[in-house]
């Protein structure tokens, strides 16, 4: 319960403050390109320390290195929010408040995706993977709606403030957290050694490598269409950040739907069925290049947000039926760094781009690689075929200690506790 308490607060204030990181570079004069440096200081830390966080989060106690991750976060927001608040913060500055952030999210996510999947098991791991994307989503849906409200009244130095906040409660949640259940996990040969074994893990799998490639694309090209370009048609066409955050929370509602979805709904294959559904994540961004009326981008990104609960469910379900729970913060690592590795480069290449070919080729160009990438990957045979096993999962919903007896993961279908999932998570 405290798990689940600790991953809605947090994303009630992070979704606000992504809204609001965008908005305070544009009042402080910055254009398309600032926010996409910005953007870009965050997501490359990111890349750059997530395999050396998912090796220590198999190495150690998992929720610790989630607290101290969200210590880190509370700070830097903190900051942020600071120099927001107290007059013209410089790009240079908030690039690196934002890096620091990207930077506790590299150690946070590894770490949450791990105990997330070991925390299932038997049956129910459908059921629970889409109730706690319902209410992950819930709490999405409330943190964009009220962060573009809550911009357009009090400006975004105060969401940024809230954020921190959000991290020091989670955070503070988190170190009280009883894991005297959870079986002691005996380190490997080293941090080298440990990459080695989970890179060894993820090549193995041709299903597992080709979906993270393809996301990388997806996300790269939907992380400029969303955080650089839409804040800014939202800017120039559709009256700014409240309307922009109702069309996010719009997805949101998409999501919960979509979830609710998934708790009835059991695909056989899938991975098949979890990859056509990545093909409507495309609409958002031709939406933005028309530009839409925000009824109709609203509507677009709830279908949008249908969908990718689909692929979402069904992706969680394949990692925690196939992959080993002493590996699983490793080959989250790997799936992380393949699905993020693009991101700094299209987000900061967002406003040259938007220079070069204007911002509504840019958008049709999102669009377009979403569909072709997703359709090269459905030529994997291992992405068509992989099936739902009805026994026990490979993964660490039954993991065990060092007698060989079970551990007490939870194993009636409740919901698991993290506020990460991969790769579809790096959509929200």
């Amino acid at each position: 319960m405290l798990l689940t308490s600790a991953a809605v607060v947090t994303n009630l204030g992070t979704h606000g403050a992504l809204i609001a990181a965008a908005f305070a570079v544009l009042e402080t004069g910055g254009d398309g390109g600032d926010v996409g440096l910005v953007t870009a200081a965050r997501t490359l830390p990111l890349v750059l320390f997530l395999l050396v966080g998912g090796a220590l989060a198999d190495r150690l106690p998992r929720h610790r290195v989630m607290v101290a991750a969200n210590a880190l976060n509370c700070v830097s927001q903190g900051l942020f929010a600071l120099l927001v608040l107290a007059g013209e913060p410089r790009l240079w500055q908030m690039m690196v408040l934002t890096a620091l952030c990207g930077t506790g999210q590299a150690f946070f996510n590894p770490a949450a995706e791990g105990m997330l999947l070991s925390s299932v098991s038997g049956e129910h791991t459908n059921r629970a993977f889409a109730l706690f994307r319902l209410a992950m989503n819930g709490a999405g849906i409330g943190g964009a709606a009220l962060g573009g409200a809550l911009i357009a009244v009090v400006g975004p130095g105060w969401v940024l403030a809230i954020d921190a906040a959000a991290f020091a409660v989670a955070g503070t949640l988190r170190a009280f957290l009883d894991v005297s259940h959870v079986a002691e996990r005996t380190p490997g040969g080293g941090l080298l050694a440990d990459l080695r074994d989970g890179w060894t893990e993820f090549v193995s799998r041709p299903w597992l490598w080709s979906i993270v490639a393809q996301f990388a694309v997806v996300v790269a090209v939907i992380g400029a269409a969303e955080a650089v370009y839409g804040p800014l048609v939202a800017r120039d066409h559709l009256g700014g950040a409240r309307p922009w955050g109702l069309a996010l929370a719009a997805f949101g509602v998409g999501t919960l739907c979509g979830a609710v979805l998934m708790m009835r709904w059991k695909p056989r294959r899938l991975l098949l069925v979890g990859t056509l559904c990545v093909f409507p994540l495309a609409l958002p961004s031709a939406a933005l290049a028309v530009p839409l009326p925000v009824e109709a981008l609203a509507a677009v990104m709830f279908v949008s947000g249908v969908t990718l609960e689909g692929f979402g469910v069904a992706w969680m379900t394949a990692l925690h039926q196939e992959i080993p729970e002493e590996k699983l913060s490793r080959v989250s690592a790997y799936d992380w760094f393949g699905s993020t590795a693009m991101l700094p480069l299209a987000t900061g290449l967002a406003g040259p781009v938007e220079n070069l070919v204007g911002r509504g080729t840019a958008l049709w160009g999102c669009a377009a690689l979403v569909v072709l990438v997703t359709g090269l990957v459905l030529l994997v045979p291992d992405v068509r075929n992989l099936t739902r096993r009805t026994g026990p999962a490979a993964g660490g919903a039954v993991p065990t200690g060092p007698a060989g007896t079970e551990s007490t993961a939870a194993t009636d279908g409740s919901v698991p506790s993290a506020d990460a999932e991969s790769p579809a998570g790096r959509l929200g």
